[in-house]
């Protein structure tokens, strides 16, 4: 399954709160012909690392495509940027954020971007626990830890629930 982690904790004037910036972005991706096969609940997530910035709305949606992992990694960078995403600094509140997560069992070491799988997605509550409603069984193809090894392993301070 090629995984992708979507968001947001900027409203925008065109698309609305965080979470209607990802729905919006789910659409995004569909038009571009990606298609969207499972999707977790939408959580509220405090920012990593900790910050004064508004919490973020995070999810998991599982991806079919016929891209590569470069060319879907270049439709993400794409929906991000109609969306009005600028990347300034690391870490920064966004309106939109999109990665790619994992993609199939593929392990790269990023000399061509992208890295596979996401290089701090095991230590991320924000993508493991959306991603464990929609892939329980899933293991990181690089060390083969299970998803449920990986959330007892989390840093302790990661606030991350799911939105009512």
């Amino acid at each position: 399954m090629i995984f992708i982690a979507l968001g947001s904790n900027l409203s925008s004037d065109v698309y609305g709160s965080p979470q209607d910036i990802c729905e919006a972005a789910i659409d995004a991706l569909q038009d571009r012909g990606i298609s969207v096969v499972a999707r977790s609940r939408w959580f509220r997530t405090a920012p990593v690392p900790v910050s004064d910035q508004p919490w973020f709305v995070n999810g998991v949606a599982a991806v079919s495509t016929g891209l590569n992992p470069a060319g879907l990694l270049s439709v993400l960078h794409e929906v991000e940027a109609e969306f009005g995403r600028t990347r300034t600094l690391r870490n920064e509140a966004r309106i939109l954020d999109l990665d790619l997560i994992a993609y199939d069992e593929l392990v790269t070491d990023g000399a061509t971007p992208p890295t596979l799988p996401h290089p701090r997605m095991h230590e991320r509550a924000f993508v493991l626990l959306p991603l464990s409603d929609i892939a329980p069984d899933w293991r990181h193809p690089a060390t083969g830890a299970a998803l449920p090894d990986l959330i007892a392993a989390l840093s302790a301070g990661q606030r991350a629930e799911p939105k009512a």
